[in-house]
């Protein structure tokens, strides 16, 4: 394995030196301020590298979100046909310009630094030159402690080996349990960010359940390696999943994925801001839908005395049970109009009689 990450040996061990020789300017060139600082410093140049492979991971996760109810209907079209489902998955890449292995890269591009760094530091504590360190560097930074542990110790290594770093191995486990707390937490987060604030929910797809089955996966990952990385390791990837959460918060806040919270937030903000461009045909429906909404009535409750109303009358004037009203005075209530007109009909043959 020397053989071949030789030269990332050289190119992580030239990059911490550069940045121990500035650093010793400003802080003591054996102290864990200095050695501790550059590979931070290790870590922003290498992110900066993978920018635009970072850009490319998120373009090729928006289109693999996108591409999931396609995915899913091949998926059952072809379940008993594995071979054509893998061909029309590939055709379906191939027209879509998606590279499933995309979404990887940063990943993939960062793990030779990643392992270049953990051998290095493993000669460190060994106290063997490697690359551009000669022994006298080798010796600074592997007395060199980060908060009392030294950056070449590790949470399983015996108490023998950590005394003859000059330290404690209380000091040197209570370091390096926090700090892979505070690397799992990361981690944790920045995929729950991810999944609550950046995917599409309106769509419900297996890589949404695959997301989260990570969100979970990973921090339980970092924990168990966690106990057999020296702390300068430890450092290093804290560092970098500290970046990673503040540039996917950018990215969130400038980019967000269409149709997830953060989009539709950024929507309402730059609306309220008068800077988004809509269609017509939607601000006409939207206030139509507002204007509505203003104009509808909601119906005053009455109070309990009002709600109790006297028993409804039949029609006719009769009461429930066939019982008419009683007439004020006890008098008998009158009879209908059409009980009326034979008693008008016999007064008229009446008068006509008379006449004659």
């Amino acid at each position: 394995m020397d053989t071949i990450l030789g030269p990332l040996y050289t190119a992580v061990s030239w990059i911490i030196v550069q940045f121990h020789s500035l650093l010793s300017l400003v802080f003591d060139p054996d102290s864990g301020w200095a050695w501790g600082l550059s590979i931070v410093f290790l870590v922003v140049v290498i992110r900066i590298a993978l920018i635009p492979l970072f850009v490319k991971q998120i373009k090729a996760t928006r289109n693999m979100q996108a591409l999931q109810p396609r995915m899913k209907a091949i998926q059952e079209r072809y379940k008993s046909d594995k071979q054509r489902q893998s061909e029309e998955m590939m055709k379906l890449y191939k027209e879509t310009g998606t590279n499933p292995l995309s979404s990887c890269l940063p990943i993939l591009a960062q793990s030779p630094f990643f392992i270049a760094l953990f051998q290095v530091l493993n000669k460190i504590a060994q106290n063997q030159p490697v690359g551009v360190l000669d022994q006298s560097q080798v010796e600074s930074a592997r007395m060199a402690h980060v908060f009392g542990a030294p950056i070449a110790a590790k949470f399983m290594d015996n108490a023998d080996k950590v005394a003859s770093l000059q330290a404690s191995l209380t000091d040197v486990r209570v370091v390096t349990v926090i700090m892979i707390v505070l690397m799992s937490l990361s981690q944790f987060y920045t995929q729950r960010q991810l999944m609550t604030k950046n995917v599409d929910l309106t769509v419900k797809t297996p890589f949404m359940q695959q997301q989260k089955m990570l969100m979970y996966i990973f921090p339980v990952i970092f924990a168990v390696f966690g106990i057999n990385f020296p702390v300068g390791v430890l450092v290093y990837w804290l560092t970098t999943n500290v970046w990673t959460l503040g540039q996917q918060m950018y990215i969130i806040k400038r980019n967000p994925t269409p149709g997830s919270l953060a989009f539709k937030a950024r929507q309402e903000k730059l609306r309220a801001k008068g800077k988004l461009k809509e269609d017509p045909a939607e601000v006409e429906a939207r206030e139509a839908v507002e204007r509505a909404r203003a104009a509808r009535t909601q119906p005053k409750r009455q109070p309990k005395a009002k709600r109790q109303t006297p028993t409804t009358k039949q029609p006719g004037g009769k009461q429930p049970g066939g019982k008419q009203p009683a007439q004020p005075g006890g008098s008998k209530p009158e009879s209908s109009p059409q009980a009326k007109r034979p008693q008008q009909g016999k007064k008229k043959s009446q008068s006509a009689k008379s006449k004659k």
